[in-house]
């Protein structure tokens, strides 16, 4: 009977640490969205990436900020077997800065800024180079993610490194591929520092 009892109560034990740990990751969320304010901006053409930076805002208690091209891609423009179509132009060229829709983020109001995006050619969108020099983002975190059908996202966090933003500390981004379940994207944030 002694021995019953016994287990029954580190049975019980095990569910309370389980539950309050639970509770201590739900609260360490919190916390980070009362002591940081976050942006998730992002660009997505196909979905996916809205997709992500919608889950990622949710997740992380942000603002979400869309990033809008001032002429829209078509189906067309994303066509990767032609070398002339927009995208492949414009991701050849180093210069190329594609005009935005607008310029409304108020970045200045935010701590950490998570900018989400596709993979193009193994690099982020020149919208992204447009985005980031269109702004002050001195004293903020910049958060890189992105989704990929088969590129990793170091060659896109490098270039976006070499671009003249001052004073900007870059946390380690990530890239999903596919669709992330919302448990894949929560564990990620959770192993990110973002306090």
């Amino acid at each position: 009977m002694k021995k019953l009892f016994a287990m029954l109560l580190t049975l019980m034990m095990s569910f309370t640490l389980t539950a309050c740990n639970g509770d201590e990751k739900s609260a360490d969320s919190e916390k980070i969205s009362e002591k940081n304010k976050i942006l998730v901006a992002y660009f997505s053409c196909t979905g996916s990436t809205k997709n992500l930076a919608e889950t990622s805002a949710e997740i992380l208690k942000a603002d979400l900020y869309e990033i809008k091209p001032a002429v829209p891609y078509t189906t067309e423009d994303l066509n990767y077997k032609d070398e002339t179509t927009r995208a492949t132009v414009e991701q050849r060229n180093q210069t190329a800065r594609p005009e935005l829709a607008d310029k409304n983020a108020n970045i200045g109001q935010y701590d950490i800024i998570v900018i989400a995006y596709p993979i193009w050619w193994h690099t982020a969108p020149k919208i992204i180079e447009t985005f980031l020099e269109s702004y002050d983002f001195s004293g903020k975190k910049i958060l890189p993610i992105c989704t990929s059908g088969g590129s990793d996202i170091i060659e896109s966090v490098d270039n976006l490194k070499n671009l003249p933003l001052k004073n900007v500390q870059w946390l380690e981004g990530k890239c999903f591929f596919k669709n992330p379940a919302p448990e894949q994207i929560k564990a990620y944030f959770g192993s990110v520092n973002l306090q």
